[in-house]
C-alpha cells in the first residue's frame, strides 16, 4: 500500500517548533507538509502559496489552499483581512521572496498577542554547499545565491518588532548519505508516494532516522554556521503585562481525605479561578466530591501514569484560560501562594517554578531529596539551566507557552520537559522558593519507573533550542514573603 513521503523532508526542526497552536497561517506552504503537521495537532490552518505546481500538490494534501502572491501585501490583506494567528509559518518561503525582510515585517502584523513566527531558510554559509556537496539533489541555487545567513534571519525578526526566542538547525543531508541509504536498501527518497516493498523498504528509513539522523543533528550543532543545512528561527510577540484568567489544575488519584479541603483553600486563594482535575481514582469518591465542589473533572481510566495525565491537564487548561497554576492535591504545596505565582505570570513571565529543594525540607525523605538533587545537577550540566528543583509539583504557565510546544506525555514520572523545554527555548522562567509541607495521604509515584522516565525525558530535551540559561531567573524569595 502507498506510504507517506519520508518525514525527513518535512523540515524536522520547523515541525518540532510548531507546538500545539489553535490557529496557523502557513505562508509559502509548498507541498503543505508543515501545514499538515499543524493540522494533525488540532490547529485551524490557513495555507497560502503562489507556485501553481506546489498549489496543486498542497491542495491534494490539505484541501483548500489560498492562491496568493505572498510578496504582495495588498493581496495578502485582501484574503486575510485583519485576522491574527497563534502561529505564522514560513517554511523556506523567504528564499523565494523578492524582499525577505519586507515579507517578515508584513507577516509580523498577522502574529496575534503572544503568538509566534517560525521561519526556516537554507544556510548560505554551510561549507559543504559551497564546495558542491549535497546541493544539486536538494534543489539549491548555484553558488548559494538566494540563500540566507543566520544573522540575516535574526535581524529580520527583530526589525519586525518580534522577540527572538531561539534558533534551531536542520542538519545537512549529504549526497553520499542519501545515496548509501538508497542503494543499500533500495529506498527512494524522492518526492511523492511509492509502493512499499516489504521489510527492506520499511527498515531502511527507520534505520536512517534512528542511527544516522541523530549523528547529523549533533554534527550540525558543533558549528551551526558552517554545518547546518537549514536554520529555523522562532520569534514571538512578547507578552504584555496585565490580568490573566486562571485555571488551577490538579492530578488526582484516590485523594478523598484531602480533595474537599483542597478545593476550598483554592477557592479562598483565587475565587475567580476555574478548577480542573484530571482524575484517575479507582478506590474512592474523589471525582464525585470534586464535582460536587464545583471543579471540572476529566476522568483518565484506566490510569496511564503522571505523564499522560499532565498532558491532558496542560492543553485543557490552555484552551480555557490565559494561565495555569497546577499543584499536588496532598497539601505538600500551599494553595495560599497561588495569587503570588499568578502575579509573576501577569508581570510577563512565561513559567514559574516553585522550588522546594535549595535546602532539604524537613517533610521530604532523604532518598527523595538526594534523587532530586542528582537530577538537578545532571540538568545543569547537560542543559545549561540553573534549576534548583526539577520535580516540583507546583508550577505556573502562560497558556501561550503551553501551546508553544508539543508535549508527549508518554511514560511515568513528573514531566521535567515541561520545565526544561521552555527554559531552553528562550521563554522567561522564574524560579521561586516555596515551603514544602507534610503530605496528606500516600505518594502515587513509582520510584523505579519514575527514575527511568526522568532520564528519558532529560535526554529528549537535549536537542531543544540552545542553551538559554540567561532567561531562567532565580529569585531569593517569593513576593510578599519574608525569608
Amino acid at each position: 500500500m502507498p506510504r507517506k513521503q519520508p518525514t525527513d523532508d518535512v523540515n524536522p526542526a520547523l515541525v518540532a517548533a510548531i507546538g500545539r497552536p489553535r490557529t496557523v497561517l502557513d505562508v509559502g506552504c509548498g507541498a503543505g507538509l508543515a501545514a499538515l503537521a499543524a493540522a494533525e495537532r488540532g490547529a485551524e490552518v490557513t495555507a497560502v502559496e503562489r507556485d501553481p505546481a506546489l498549489l496543486d500538490r498542497a491542495r491534494r494534501l490539505l484541501g483548500r489552499v489560498e492562491a496568493v502572491d505572498f510578496d504582495d501585501p495588498g493581496a495578502l490583506r485582501a484574503r486575510l483581512g485583519d485576522r491574527r494567528f497563534d502561529l505564522v509559518l514560513l517554511p523556506d518561503a523567504l528564499e523565494r521572496s523578492r524582499d525577505p525582510a519586507a515579507l517578515v515585517a508584513d507577516l509580523a502584523g498577522y502574529v496575534g498577542p503572544e503568538g509566534r513566527l517560525v521561519a526556516s531558510a537554507r544556510n548560505r554559509e554551510a561549507w559543504p554547499l559551497r564546495v558542491g556537496l549535497g546541493g544539486a539533489e536538494l534543489g539549491l541555487p548555484e553558488g548559494g545565491l538566494g540563500l540566507l545567513r543566520r544573522r540575516d534571519l535574526e535581524g529580520m525578526v527583530r526589525a519586525a518588532g518580534l522577540e527572538l526566542l531561539t534558533v534551531a538547525q536542520n542538519p545537512l543531508l549529504l549526497k553520499a548519505a542519501r545515496a548509501f541509504v538508497g542503494e543499500a536498501f533500495d529506498l527512494s527518497l524522492r518526492e511523492g508516494e511509492q509502493e512499499a516493498t516489504g521489510f527492506r523498504d520499511l527498515s531502511a528509513y527507520e534505520l536512517y532516522l534512528r542511527a544516522v539522523r541523530p549523528l547529523e543533528v549533533e554534527v550540525a550543532k558543533l558549528s551551526p554556521r558552517a554545518l547546518a543545512y537549514q536554520h529555523v528561527v522562532v520569534a514571538r510577540r512578547p507578552p504584555a503585562p496585565g490580568p490573566l484568567s486562571l485555571t488551577v489544575g490538579m492530578l488526582t488519584m484516590d485523594e478523598e481525605p484531602s480533595i474537599a479541603r483542597m478545593i476550598d483553600e483554592i477557592r479562598a486563594a483565587a475565587p475567580d479561578a476555574r478548577i480542573l482535575c484530571v482524575d484517575s481514582s479507582v478506590r474512592d469518591r474523589t471525582p464525585e466530591i470534586a464535582a460536587e465542589k464545583g471543579a471540572r473533572v476529566l476522568r483518565q481510566l484506566p490510569p496511564r501514569g503522571h505523564g499522560p495525565a499532565m498532558e491532558l491537564l496542560l492543553y485543557e487548561a490552555a484552551a480555557e484560560s490565559d494561565a495555569l497554576v497546577y499543584l499536588d492535591c496532598d497539601f505538600t504545596y500551599p494553595p495560599a501562594v497561588i495569587p503570588a505565582l499568578r502575579r509573576i505570570l501577569e508581570s510577563g513571565a512565561d513559567v514559574v517554578n516553585a522550588a522546594r529543594t535549595r535546602t532539604r525540607p524537613a517533610a521530604m525523605p532523604l532518598a527523595n531529596y538526594v534523587a532530586n538533587r542528582t537530577f538537578v545537577y545532571a540538568a545543569r550540566a547537560l542543559e545549561g539551566v540553573p534549576v534548583a528543583d526539577l520535580h516540583s509539583g507546583m508550577r505556573g504557565y502562560r497558556s501561550s507557552a503551553i501551546r508553544g510546544f508539543d508535549f508527549d506525555g508518554e511514560g511515568d514520572a513528573i514531566p521535567i520537559d515541561t520545565l526544561l523545554w521552555p527554559a531552553r527555548s528562550g521563554y522567561r522562567v522564574v524560579e521561586v522558593p516555596i515551603a514544602y509541607q507534610e503530605r496528606i495521604g500516600l505518594s502515587k509515584l513509582r520510584r523505579l519507573t519514575g527514575t527511568v522516565w526522568t532520564f528519558i525525558r532529560l535526554a529528549r530535551t537535549l536537542g531543544v533550542g540552545e542553551r538559554r540559561g540567561d532567561t531562567y531567573e532565580v529569585w531569593d524569595q517569593l513576593e510578599g514573603e519574608e525569608r
